[in-house]
């Protein structure tokens, strides 16, 4: 291989060839690669949240958000590989994520235990709505795969939304 050959491949774009075309690739990526910074703040948040656990329910409320935290954190290869199989690119630094992010962050020194899954039941359900939005981008392109995945993962921000705001209910 001669030298303008292997620099030509060194410099050449990331894109995975698809039949899905140039707008989907775009569109798709794009959609996917803001869920994905979503879901890696929620999953920083979780894990905050499950380090910094105190109270009475330690021990469950704990092992609940660590369990969240693993479900979260598994999705997080798989969308950015689906952003890549469709033909784009997608996050390369925490700064990207910090910019690309529609969570917020919580950074406080304290938080009761009420407060944190309140807020993580809240970030799971808005979650939803951004899981529901990046499925109609896959499904206006007829991406049928991204879209089943998507389908699964909406399952379980519910759940996750369902079993946070069940903990945080006063018992009858």
């Amino acid at each position: 291989m001669n030298d303008l050959s292997l620099q030509s491949r060194i410099t050449a774009p990331l894109r995975t060839p698809t039949d899905l075309g140039a707008e989907a690739r775009v569109d798709i990526a794009a959609a996917l690669t803001g869920l994905l910074a979503d879901m890696f703040a929620l999953y920083l948040k979780t894990k905050n949240f499950h380090w910094h656990m105190s109270g009475p329910h330690f021990r469950d409320y704990h092992l609940m958000l660590d369990e969240q935290g693993d479900e979260i954190y598994a999705t997080t290869d798989v969308i950015a590989e689906r952003a890549r199989k469709v033909g784009g690119t997608t996050l390369r630094s925490i700064g990207h994520i910090q910019r690309l992010q529609r969570l917020a962050d919580n950074d406080a020194d304290y938080v009761t235990p009420e407060d944190m899954l309140a807020e993580l039941a809240d970030d799971n359900r808005r979650l939803t709505g951004f899981l529901r939005a990046t499925h109609a981008v896959c499904e206006e392109h007829n991406d049928v795969a991204s879209t089943s995945l998507i389908e699964n993962w909406i399952d379980e921000a519910e759940r996750r939304t369902w079993f946070l705001y069940e903990s945080t209910r006063a018992a009858r």
